[in-house]
Order: C-alpha cells, then sequence, then structure tokens
C-alpha cells in the first residue's frame, strides 16, 4: 500500500515535566511510525521530536505533550507546554552555532521539516502554545 494512501491517525502522549520522558517520547514515535509501516521516516521523525519535547522539557515548568499526527503523506509531529511566550527564533546555522552544546534545537527543526510553526493556546484556565513541523513521506 503506498504510504500516502494509509488511513489518518493521531497519538497524543502526555508527559510530566521530567528529561527522561524525552525518551520515551523518542521510543513511542518508533513503535508508532514502525506499525504504521513508515520506518523510513523515523530517523528524522526521531530528531525532529526529540528537539521539541527537549525545549519544552527545558524551558517550562509544568507538563507537556506529544502530538503525532499522519494524514495526506504527511507526518505532523507537534509539542504542548505550559507556557504561552513563543519559542525563540531559530538562529541561522553557522559554525558558531554548530560548534554550540545548546540553542541549535529550532534550527534543526528548521533545517529537516518540510515546514514548522507555532501558536499559542488557551483553553480556559489552560494555556500554552504548540509548537508544530511537518515531515512528508516523499
Amino acid at each position: 500500500m503506498p504510504q500516502n494512501a494509509i488511513e489518518p491517525w493521531e497519538y497524543t502522549l502526555h508527559i510530566p515535566h521530567d528529561p527522561r520522558a524525552v525518551t520515551v517520547c523518542r521510543r513511542t514515535l518508533r513503535l508508532i511510525l514502525t506499525i504504521h509501516g513508515l520506518i523510513r521516516l523515523t530517523d528524522v521523525a526521531e530528531l525532529l521530536a526529540t528537539e521539541l519535547i527537549s525545549n519544552a522539557v527545558r524551558h517550562t515548568k509544568g507538563p507537556a505533550a506529544l502530538r503525532l499526527r499522519w494524514r495526506d503523506g504527511v507526518l505532523r509531529i507537534g509539542a504542548w507546554d505550559a507556557n504561552p511566550e513563543p519559542p525563540d527564533p531559530a538562529p541561522a546555522l553557522g559554525q558558531d552555532s554548530l560548534d554550540a552544546e545548546t540553542g541549535r534545537g529550532l534550527t534543526l527543526v528548521q533545517a529537516c521539516a518540510d515546514v514548522w510553526g507555532w501558536h499559542p493556546l488557551a483553553r480556559g484556565a489552560d494555556r500554552g502554545k504548540y509548537v508544530w513541523c511537518d515531515l512528508g513521506a516523499a
């Protein structure tokens, strides 16, 4: 079956504010993509999810969530966190950023994803933001 003919699906994994949750997200993503026959997207998808969830855990105080959605040949990877402030802009990828130990997350997302973005969320007393990126199967 061609990958764009796979039925749409969506998963959400709620995680605590714990750096170990990044590994749980990465392994869960690998399992989900494997069972849906999308193993060839796994390496890049793991990198993207790791960067988004790492930012959510590192830069906020509350819980977070990883959301995966497949529709029309596109995998959307998103991270929700409780901080409504926008993510720091992705710096230009240069030699200084290549040598840096931190601060490259959104630069990697920008370089590896087809498109990325973010938006604030507010539902009743719940506030936060959703940072997402799309990865096409083609």
